[in-house]
């Protein structure tokens, strides 16, 4: 609760970055990251659950990852940037947590099915791969984040997260003395802020009223006289429950991503359809003046429909209304041919990687900056995982001095 405004957020290094990661991913955390405090690490566990027989993807893949994210415009100072590996209580808590997720919870997950079904090809009968998304849940409790980036597709990641924490919260957040405690924590606030948090929170339990929440969410945050442990028992309180030790984060949807790949479906290394960041401009020239085109267009002279060419879904992501109406009134009337039509594309992709790329060639001249800004990331991350793992281990009776 006290964390509600930090933001966590992963990608995983299993090869380049393309097109794809830029306008549905970078562009994004670009944004949140003048608005939220935010931590993005390198998934590198995560990729290793389906690229365990391939280690030299990951590590050709991460240092050249974080290149692209800084070069795209992730400002670490604004954000923490850092491998997951480097800080292992992202595997302790995996760990614990594993011990009281029943395993049901892990087979039901919706992408789990759907990704043996995609990658046939490798051995994904792994315990590795089932606790991939336990795994997810640890990287976003370790912190605390309140907001949780996904398309919608990944809700039910966060969903399950959310349903790890209450299951923790209910095993150990009732400490012995808990109403003492909160009796305690309620009259610190003062008599008229206590009396207001027992009316919201009495509204809220007996009429299910939300804002009621929302509002005494809100009063507790806002007590300066409280200590962490007296918000988070008051929380608990409120919600019903013990003390909460993990909050329950939220999904941040965000707008899907529009950007489609050379063969009018989803840009994706899967299926060998992408354009990558560091892709020179004759190779991006290359790519898209070879890309199929509505198959009606057999001659120049035949009329063609925007509708079923892949590259009018790159004017719809990289093309002015005036450019659009151009080239969708061209198809149609036959007046101007495949080639023309893609050039305004060709052109728009390489001026906006341009700039990206000159900031790519400076960071690769200056590796040790970008070693700097990973171990800065890492070290204030692991500050964070620690103070949540001391809680976690004591709670489940495993801090013994």
């Amino acid at each position: 609760m006290a964390n509600n405004q930090r933001v966590l957020s992963g990608m995983r290094s299993s090869g380049q970055l393309h097109l794809g990661h830029y306008h549905g991913v970078l562009k994004n955390w670009i944004k949140l990251q003048n608005e939220y405090q935010c931590f993005f690490f390198v998934a590198d566990w995560h990729a290793l659950t389906t690229h365990y027989d391939s280690p030299e993807v990951i590590a050709d893949s991460v240092f050249d990852m974080v290149i692209d994210w800084l070069a795209a415009g992730v400002n670490p100072s604004l954000s923490k940037i850092f491998i997951q590996s480097q800080v292992p209580e992202h595997a302790e808590l995996h760990l614990l947590l594993s011990m009281i997720t029943p395993l049901g919870w892990l087979e039901r997950v919706p992408s789990y099915k759907d990704q043996q079904e995609k990658l046939k090809e490798k051995d994904l009968a792994t315990y590795g791969f089932l606790g991939y998304p336990l795994l997810q849940s640890a990287d976003i409790l370790i912190y605390k984040a309140g907001q949780v980036p996904v398309g919608e597709d990944q809700v039910a990641h966060v969903e399950l997260t959310r349903e790890i924490a209450r299951r923790f919260n209910f095993l150990y957040g009732r400490e012995s003395g808990f109403e003492k405690k909160v009796d305690s924590a309620i009259k610190k606030m003062g008599k008229k802020n206590g009396r207001m948090f027992e009316q919201l929170r009495k509204k809220y339990q007996e009429q299910g009223d939300n804002e009621s929440l929302s509002l005494a969410q809100a009063l507790i945050e806002g007590q300066q006289n409280l200590n962490t442990r007296d918000k988070e028992r008051l929380l608990g309180y409120l919600e019903g429950s013990g003390r909460v030790i993990l909050p329950e984060p939220q999904a941040l949807l965000t707008k899907a991503s529009k950007m489609p790949g050379l063969d009018g479906q989803k840009m994706s290394k899967s299926y060998n359809n992408t354009i990558t960041l560091r892709a020179k401009p004759e190779k991006i020239e290359q790519q898209l003046m070879t890309m199929p085109t509505d198959p009606a267009r057999v001659r120049r002279s035949d009329c063609g429909n925007p509708a079923n060419c892949p590259v009018w879904q790159f004017h719809e992501v990289y093309s002015d209304d005036k450019t659009k109406q151009w080239a969708k009134q061209g198809c149609i009337s036959a007046s101007i041919g495949c080639v023309d039509c893609k050039q305004p594309v060709v052109d728009a992709v390489i001026t906006e990687l341009k700039p990206i790329q000159q900031r790519t060639q400076e960071l690769l001249e200056q590796p040790d900056i970008v070693k700097g800004f990973l171990s800065e990331g890492r070290e204030v991350a692991r500050e964070s995982a620690k103070e949540t793992l001391q809680e976690v281990r004591q709670v489940m009776g495993l801090s013994y001095l």
